[in-house]
Parts: C-alpha cells; structure tokens; sequence
C-alpha cells in the first residue's frame, strides 16, 4: 500500500480503476432489488425474470476473456468506453421491455455484456501496463475491493429510487449513474496503448489454454470457483425474496447487500495478505467451509433484521475476496503471461455456476413457495469447495513437468 500511497500518479490511476468498478459492479450487484416491482410490474413472472439474470450472471463471465483479449489488442480504453455505454443503454431500455426474451436481451446480454467488459479483467490489466512492478498488488486489491465498495453505496441507493420513482424511474437513473464512470476511463487507460512485458516464453494463447485445461489443480480451482458462482448468484438475486418471505421491509434487503459489500471491503484486503503468508489453496477452503457454517447457523436462527445483518456481514467477508487467491493460484501455475487468458476462463466457470444460483432459485420459489431447498444445495457445495481445493498442488506446472 505504501507504494501506492507515496506516488500521486500511481494513486490516481489506481483509485481511477477502482471507481470504475464501483459503479459497474454497483450498479450490477443490486439489479436483485429490481426483481420483485419489476413481477408487479410486467406480470412476467419471478422464473422468467430469474432466467433473465441468470443468463446475465453467464454473459458477464463468458466476456470476461473476449474482453481482455481485445484491450490487448485495441487498447483497454475502447474497450472500457463500449462496455459502459452498452451497460449503460442496456439499462435506459429496460423499461420499455414487456416480454421475457426482450429482458434477457436488455438486462442478460447489454446490462451483463457491458459490466463485464468494464470489469476486472480489463480494469486490473489496463492497471498493471501503467504502474511499476512493486504497487501492482497493492493496486489490484484496491481495484477490487472497489466493487465491493460499489455495492455498500448502491444497494440503498437503489432501494430509495425503487420507493421514489418506481422501478423504471430507478432503472433510467441508474442508467445515468452508469455514465459517471466515463470520465475515469483515460485515467486508468491513458491516451495510448502500452502492452504489458512478460519475462515467461510465449508459447502462443491456444497452446497455454490447452496445457490449463490438462492440468489437474485448475479443473479442480474452476469447480471451487464454480460454487463461489452460484452462491453469489443465488444471493444477490434472490436475497430480496427471501427477506420479504420473512415479513420483513424490503430496506432490509438493501442493508444487506450493502452490509456485503462493506464487509467484502475489509475481506479482500485481508485476502490479499493472506495469499502472501499462506498457501492460496487453504485460504480458498477456508472461505468456502466458512460460508456452509454461516448458511448453517441461518436456517436455525430466528429471521429478525440482526439475524440478516450478522449474517451478510459473515458473508460478506468472502464474498469477492475469493478473487484474489484465485487469481495468484492461477499465476502460480501457469505464469503471468496469459494470466488474464486463464483467469478469465475461470470467472467464466463462476458465471456458469452463476447462471444455476440466480434461474434455479427462481425456479425453487416457484414450484415451493421458498428457499429451503435452494439453502441446503448452497451448503453442500460450499463443503464441496473446501474439499476440492486442498488436492491442488501450488507449485508452477511447468517445475512439477520438470521434476516428473
């Protein structure tokens, strides 16, 4: 941090990268609010708008790599300038949308499609071609801990235009808010393109893909980060209908987002200096087995609005902070050359498991009338996750090739 700290231009693009985050990420993270007016709304029904998101949490992921290889390729200005006007248009045609194909369209593809292309990725890529070797790691969890930001700030505001303005009015102003990450772009870009330098041998983009996807440890890393996925998902879609199936006001779902992302503030730094002291793979598992403990007290507690406080702040801890171990695990293995390849390639696993959380949730509420069932898949594969992660082996692949 203190490298960051102590040169203005490092700070500046740095806080840039992390602004941008905090409204993209904001702005996205809180479309769950939207859920329930939108049903009363459109009368499209809470499946049909669940399947919208779902293929919005798929959409974000499966961008994630195109999108990094374009910055490296055209720059990540332009890249970042498309992704927020996209988001942005995405969102001021919601509301003129009546049926469930028009919603995947605006919200699954435009809204999803435009977040991610102005998302981590690029966003920590663009960072690193700018800042000097020694502030990129500081500089990364900051970026990253700005999403979380996002949320905290956000989530109520969203809630506010909702009982204001109706969801409409809400979806147009967060539309606007969108545009306000536009002015950050050239900080964190700059005016030129500036390609990273690599000291690993460049063995060309499918031949790195095709030696990951042999390796034993990232199958077993995609299918941890593939639960992370599904329960973020399932949360920040469906949080709000379970708050109001316990009778209470739908602030209290916007707390709780917020109380996420504030407490994922805090988590990612502190993520960030565990990877430094402990092996990544046990910090992974540790999260994860965290969260089917928190789940597990939840279903027994009594559902008051501490109960959901205690339990998004708990939550909220490793909420994104999965991130930055992740991202070291795959730097570990397979170097920094194709690191935003590989990692974008597994934030693609999350969204996929990002898709289930958010449609089969709607599916559940449907067909039972709650959660319960969605509650007890969310702990087992958060177990799941804790369990897959201690096999992988932290050494690069290309010393364990050597050793073998």
């Amino acid at each position: 941090m203190f490298h960051i700290l102590r040169r203005p231009d490092v700070l500046f693009i740095t806080l840039a990268g992390a602004g941008i985050l905090a409204i993209t990420m904001g702005v996205r993270q809180s479309q769950g609010l939207f859920v329930s007016p939108l049903n009363t709304g459109t009368g499209l029904g809470i499946a049909t708008i669940s399947l919208a998101l779902a293929v919005g949490q798929f959409a974000w992921g499966a961008v994630q790599p195109l999108a990094g290889a374009a910055a490296d390729r055209f720059g990540p200005g332009m890249v970042l300038i498309a992704g927020i006007l996209l988001m942005a248009l995405g969102g001021a045609v919601t509301p003129f949308i009546d049926s469930g194909f028009g919603l995947m369209v605006t919200m699954g593809l435009m809204m999803a499609m435009g977040s991610g292309a102005a998302s981590f990725s690029v966003l920590m890529g663009a960072a690193a071609q700018r800042l000097p070797p020694e502030a990129r790691g500081a500089a990364s969890g900051v970026i990253n801990a700005g999403g979380s930001f996002g949320q905290f700030v956000f989530a109520p505001i969203a809630q506010k235009l909702i009982q204001v303005l109706g969801w409409a009015g809400a979806m147009w102003s967060m539309a606007a808010m969108t545009l306000l990450a536009l002015p950050l772009v050239r900080k964190v870009a700059g005016s030129g393109h500036a390609p990273a330098h690599h000291h690993e041998e460049d063995t060309g983009v499918m031949r790195a893909i095709s030696s990951a996807i042999k390796d034993r440890s990232y199958i077993l890393l995609h299918l941890g980060f593939f639960t992370c996925g599904f329960h973020i998902a399932f949360l920040v879609t469906h949080l709000p209908g379970e708050v109001d199936l316990c009778g209470l006001p739908p602030a209290v779902a916007s707390w709780s987002l917020a109380i996420i992302g504030l407490a994922n503030i805090f988590g990612s730094l502190y993520a960030g200096s565990c990877v430094s002291k402990y092996r990544s793979k046990n910090v992974l598992a540790a999260m994860y087995a965290s969260r089917a403990l928190l789940i597990a007290v939840y279903l027994v507690a009594p559902k008051t609005e501490l109960t959901f406080y205690l339990f998004a702040a708990g939550l909220g801890f490793t909420w994104l902070a999965t991130v930055p171990p992740t991202a070291t695990l795959v730097g570990k293995l397979f170097g920094i050359r194709y690191l935003a390849t590989l990692f974008g390639l597994t934030l693609l696993s999350h969204q996929i498991g990002g898709f289930l959380g958010a449609y089969l949730g709607g599916l559940a509420i449907t067909a039972f009338g709650d959660f319960t069932w969605m509650w007890y898949a969310d702990m087992a594969l958060a177990v799941f996750a804790a369990l897959v992660n201690l096999p992988i082996r932290e050494a690069p692949v290309v010393a364990r090739v050597a050793t073998a």
